[in-house]
């Protein structure tokens, strides 16, 4: 140990020497990490990781504490993630999976103290940088796969019916026993009526919100030809093209007091 300590004295003297020299000229020095390591941990001086703060990593910086707006950027769009490597991507990812558990904690911090989370918004973007990235290795996987094999290499799935009788994608799964050896069971039979019942009361409450959009729509559009007469039918047609513009625009509720009122 006293050798090591001698050698830490005499590296750490030679490193100030040389600070010295570069600070009285335009360039400025920067010690590496062995200049600032201690004595006691002077066996680990070629470590280059960051440092570990412990629990105040899953905390917001401290001058973000209070504020009612956080200045942040836009989420990471595919266009910048496909030209980035492999390693890049991988260190993105938890970069952004960090910053989303620490955006977790400090909503789940204001919602216990009562208080405003500054900047939901936050949490949107790392999702939507998260799913680009996923979105961008999976093209890549396809990629790869199609030019060694041929194949995708994603699991196969199917268009089935499922227990309550909806049509759903599902993906294959692997069993132990084949499908064909599996003993059958009426399970299904006997609940044939309470499958129809379910789908019964599906279809109708689909029905339901189809039409209450479908109004909430109409009602919109009534509106505009109310408030804006002279507008384009045209473009009003081509965004909203789930209702007729022109027979609406006959309604009484979309009639205004001026003189293109349509009767």
């Amino acid at each position: 140990m006293a050798a090591v300590r001698r050698a830490s004295s005499a590296l750490t003297t030679t490193l100030l020497k040389l600070n010295r020299l570069h600070v009285t000229s335009s360039q400025t020095f920067t010690p590496p990490l062995a200049a600032v390591t201690t004595t006691s941990c002077f066996k680990t001086f070629i470590h280059t990781s960051g440092c570990c703060k412990g629990l105040s990593e899953f905390f917001d910086d401290e001058k973000n504490w209070g504020e009612s707006v956080v200045k942040v950027g836009r989420a990471w769009k595919l266009e910048e993630l496909r030209i980035k490597s492999n390693e890049d991507l991988h260190k993105l990812w938890y970069v952004l999976l960090k910053e989303k558990n620490m955006l977790l904690t400090m909503e789940h911090a204001a919602l216990e103290e009562h208080k405003l989370f500054p900047s939901p918004e936050r949490i949107d973007k790392v999702e939507e940088s998260m799913k680009n990235l996923e979105d961008v290795v999976r093209e890549r996987d396809r990629a790869y796969w199609l030019l060694e094999t041929g194949e995708t290499g994603e699991r196969p799935s199917a268009v089935v019916h499922d227990a309550l009788g909806r049509v759903v994608r599902k993906e294959f799964d692997e069993h132990p026993i084949p499908e064909w050896m599996q003993p059958k069971t009426n399970e299904v039979e006997s609940k044939k009526g309470d499958i129809w019942r379910f789908q019964r009361l599906l279809k109708e409450k689909e029905f339901v919100e189809r039409r209450k959009t479908l109004r909430l729509i109409r009602n919109h559009v009534c509106m505009l030809l109310r408030r804006f007469p002279h507008m384009d039918m045209d473009k009003l047609q081509k965004q909203y093209p789930e209702v007729d513009v022109q027979a609406l625009r006959k309604r009484k509720f979309a009639r205004g007091h001026h003189d293109q009122n349509q009767g």
